[in-house]
């Protein structure tokens, strides 16, 4: 991969007050993601539901994910990325202590849904803020440390979790509220709105007419489905691999928190460095060293092995999502560019519906060995295509840059 002088980073520019906010709201927001994490235990040991409806319920969170994505997007551009943003940590927080008293199904179903839209509206909205404050040859810093903020929190927060649930369940509805309320005024006191304001006489172009037209875009979104589609098999499949082969579950909560280890000590180190590489091709490279890390399971059958196998997608991980916000704001239009990145968010999504649906019953219809083959021969065709469509994604990126 060679480097791309468009990509390159801006060392001697401190990052803006704005954006540290964006950072801390991104911590503050991930350390208290109690609720998700223990929504199923909390649904049949202290609601008695049944395990099927538990995971229902926690699939209507997941679905009001997905339509978020696309909401938040879309607001970000109408009403403005702080707006969004303060109607997301607020509005999430009164969603999150009805759920915790909810008693009637309805009402559970109701909330359950309302935690999963109002929750995840700030992505998009914090995607094209720092793409609005920020010259591309700094983004990738920008999203890089933005990602390391989450999955430092995130490991805090699993963590502390099960020790909270151990003091009530409804502890862990209210502490995450609380979070939720610090980020928004977070937001409120220090977060400027960025939206980029059109010329005089002109108005706002409909999002999706032009993402129907943009198949550049299209052609992202696909692959990014596809990448998603392999990640989540660490979230599902790798859990039923590990019990086929004898391991504990504790074992598998072990190998997994590698993930978190791996990104928050060498994600740091390789920021830099990463922002020097074609960020195209490095997305497609790091797509392949996912998918084949994954694919290590067609050979491993015990505890270091698949340690061994998450480390390597780990890293693949790193590459990915350090660049990956960057090359979607790049190719954005910039009056749109709230909607496209809800897009973006919205296809991985999707891809945390089919991947979950797709590997276990793989495994258990053609077993192990040929499902983590075809995960990695999945990250081979998406590192085909990404490399393909790097040259069109490189011309509008330049073309962007030259008329922003």
């Amino acid at each position: 991969m060679s480097a791309a002088p468009i990509t390159e980073p801006s060392a001697s520019r401190t990052l803006p007050r704005a954006f540290w906010a964006l950072w801390v709201c991104q911590l503050v927001n991930r350390l208290g993601s109690f609720v998700q994490p223990f929504l199923v235990l909390y649904l049949t040991q202290d609601r008695h539901l049944s395990a099927g409806t538990a995971g229902a319920v926690a699939a209507a969170v997941g679905a009001g994910s997905v339509v978020s994505q696309f909401v938040g997007g879309w607001l970000s551009d109408r009403v403005g990325r702080r707006a969004t943003m303060l109607i997301c940590f607020f509005g999430t927080a009164v969603a999150l202590v009805l759920l915790g008293s909810a008693r009637s199904m309805p009402m559970i179903w109701a909330t359950a849904f309302a935690v999963g839209l109002l929750g995840d509206l700030f992505r998009a909205a914090v995607s094209a803020t720092v793409a609005d404050l920020l010259e591309p040859g700094e983004r990738v810093r920008a999203y890089g440390l933005l990602f390391w903020a989450i999955n430092l929190g995130f490991s805090v927060s699993t963590v502390s979790a099960g020790v909270l649930a151990s003091l009530g369940y409804g502890l862990l509805f209210w502490l995450n509220a609380g979070t939720s309320v610090v980020a928004g005024i977070v937001i409120w006191t220090m977060v400027p709105e960025t939206r980029p304001k059109l010329e005089e006489g002109t108005s706002r172009r409909p999002l999706l007419p032009v993402v129907l037209r943009d198949r550049i875009f299209i052609g992202m979104v696909l692959i990014q489905i596809g990448y998603a589609t392999i990640y989540f098999q660490g979230y599902s499949t790798l859990p039923l691999a590990m019990a086929r082969d004898g391991l504990p579950s504790s074992l598998y909560g072990t190998v997994i928190g590698l993930n978190g280890v791996v990104i928050v000590i060498l994600q740091p180190l390789l920021v830099k460095r990463l922002a020097t590489f074609d960020r195209p091709k490095l997305v497609g490279v790091s797509m392949l060293i996912v998918g084949l890390g994954f694919g290590l399971g067609a050979v491993v059958h015990n505890w270091w092995g698949y340690a061994l196998s998450v480390v390597v997608w780990s890293i693949g991980e790193i590459g990915f999502a350090a660049v990956i916000g960057a090359v979607f704001a790049d190719i954005a239009p910039t009056d749109l560019r709230g909607g496209y990145m809800g897009i973006f968010g919205m296809s991985f999504g999707f891809g945390s519906v089919i991947g979950p649906l797709a590997g276990p019953n793989a495994l258990q219809h053609l077993g192990p060995t040929m499902t983590w083959i075809g995960v990695a021969l999945l990250g081979v065709v998406i590192f085909i295509a990404q490399y393909a469509l790097s040259p069109a994604i490189q011309a509008r990126t330049a073309e962007n840059a030259a008329t922003a």
